[in-house]
């Protein structure tokens, strides 16, 4: 199957395959990855220059410069206002390739890290939101205003995942998507029917785009809960 185009290349397009539906499923994956993948420490996104230069020797010069380009994007952003740091992260990682899990991992669910999604240039969609999440949570954006969100994409009767950011508790969210470049407030993305959200602390039912029920703390998820243990969390 060939990759999804990503937002900067079609506005429209199919979400990839489908999520799994139940809340709490429990998912296989395969044995931990290398200690090279992961950040240094306490699930920091920071890498340092011996880290890039290791990572390269495996994965190339292109994945280098991704990498390189994203630690200038934490220096870049440092001291920027929220509204520029989501604008700016949003438009750094829709720039990846969309790539469905089976093609990508040879798996049929597997929840990348950020430096995973990079040095590989592909994932699909929680790839793409997981990476947003961690990276405006070191850029200091605080973990209860982002949630990553399990939503339906009802043009195409499918599954998807986006990133979620209240500026308050009352108002509707932000939704940063890596099907369509803009973000757009929850109330203007009727395409998009919303099911669930988590973050690193806590699990929601939504509706219309809000949290309307807490129902748990996130390590309800597996696939959450051991993509935390890789990065270091």
């Amino acid at each position: 199957m060939a990759p999804m185009p990503n937002a900067e290349q079609r506005e429209s397009q199919r979400p990839g395959r489908k999520l799994r539906v139940s809340l709490f499923l429990c998912l296989a994956f395969a044995a931990a990855a290398s200690i090279a993948l992961l950040a240094a420490d306490s699930g920091s996104v920071r890498l340092s220059q011996e880290q890039i230069n290791e990572l390269a020797r495996t994965y190339g010069e292109s994945a280098r410069r991704r990498l390189t380009r994203w630690q200038q994007l934490l220096d870049d952003l440092a001291d920027a206002d929220e509204m520029t740091k989501l604008r700016e992260v949003n438009r750094f990682f829709n720039q990846v390739r969309f790539v469905d899990d089976i093609e990508h991992w040879k798996k049929e669910d597997y929840w990348a890290t950020p430096v995973e999604f990079l040095v590989s240039n592909g994932g699909d969609c929680e790839d793409f939101s997981i990476a947003k999440y961690y990276t405006l949570r070191e850029l200091g954006v605080p973990i209860e205003k982002m949630s990553i969100a399990y939503v339906k994409a009802l043009e195409y009767n499918q599954a998807h995942m986006v990133l979620t950011y209240y500026e308050a508790p009352d108002k509707i969210p932000l939704v940063l998507d890596n099907l369509k470049p803009g973000i757009k407030s929850a109330d203007q993305r009727p395409d998009l029917q919303h099911v669930y959200s988590f973050n690193g602390d806590s699990l929601w039912l939504s509706k219309k785009g809000r949290r309307a029920d807490l129902v748990g703390t996130s390590d309800r998820l597996k696939p959450w809960v051991q993509l935390q243990s890789r990065i270091g969390q």
